[in-house]
């Protein structure tokens, strides 16, 4: 429908192996990009990226500045970024360990400010970039996600201030705040709370006005429209895709 609206354009997208993060890939790739899949499971991310024409994958701690910094000045000029990498270690407060605390502010969080460092070097030599982070419906407040739903929080804030300091360089940066979306990181938390997916699913769909849960291309949809230059106006902004819950 968009035809190859980032054709001559490199995209990195981060936690780009499974869900969200490879739905993603594949629709860049589809629209013309020349997408670069980083992972911390280089494996899976070649897998990934096997289906892309020029795709490519790299392994990255996207936690580690060396190894970002060391991939994206092996990467070269980037047009897109897409901070993408997340976990979760869901735990009430009064039992959740420090370090379940700092993972997923590291993996969630921090990961986008050393990513957003080493990509904007390019963007702003070259006058041009677009930057779409990972927040969550989460941000709003979330039981036994207290790590995930301040990490979440954190990014909306932190694209706030990249779109006020990038804007001069002709550089966007928004957000996108997934809903309930059918992924295997959904899949793990229905498991952690002795749930299967099917049923944690059918009780979200309960609470959210369309009646089901998302699906990661419907995600993907979204954040090519804010990587493109049908958006080239709006940044700073987090916009939710979950259905229409509140």
């Amino acid at each position: 429908m968009n035809g190859m609206r980032f054709a001559g354009r490199t995209a990195v997208v981060t936690g780009g192996a499974q869900g969200i993060g490879a739905a993603t890939a594949r629709l860049l790739a589809e629209q013309g990009a020349r997408v670069v899949v980083l992972d911390l499971d280089a494996a899976k991310a070649q897998k990934v990226a096997d289906e892309l024409p020029g795709g490519l994958a790299l392994g990255c701690d996207v936690t580690d500045k060396d190894q970002v910094d060391t991939v994206f000045a092996e990467i070269g000029a980037v047009h897109v970024l897409v901070n993408n990498a997340g976990i979760t270690r869901d735990n009430l407060l009064f039992k959740m360990p420090v370090d379940e605390w700092n993972a997923v502010l590291g993996t969630n969080l921090t990961s986008m400010f050393l990513c957003t460092q080493a990509a904007q070097k390019s963007m702003v030599q070259q006058r041009y970039g677009r930057i779409v982070n990972l927040s969550s419906r989460s941000a709003l407040g979330a039981r036994g996600q207290v790590n995930y739903a301040a990490a979440k929080a954190g990014v909306q804030g932190l694209t706030a201030t990249l779109a006020i300091e990038l804007g001069p360089f002709n550089i966007t940066v928004n957000a996108v705040a997934p809903g309930y979306i059918a992924t295997a990181m959904t899949a793990a938390t229905a498991e952690r709370v002795g749930s299967t997916p099917e049923e944690h699913q059918a009780q979200a769909a309960e609470r959210t006005p369309l009646r089901r849960v998302g699906r990661p291309e419907e995600v993907a949809a979204v954040i090519a429209f804010l990587a493109s230059d049908e958006a080239s106006y709006v940044s700073g902004q987090t916009l939710y895709v979950n259905g229409g819950a509140r």
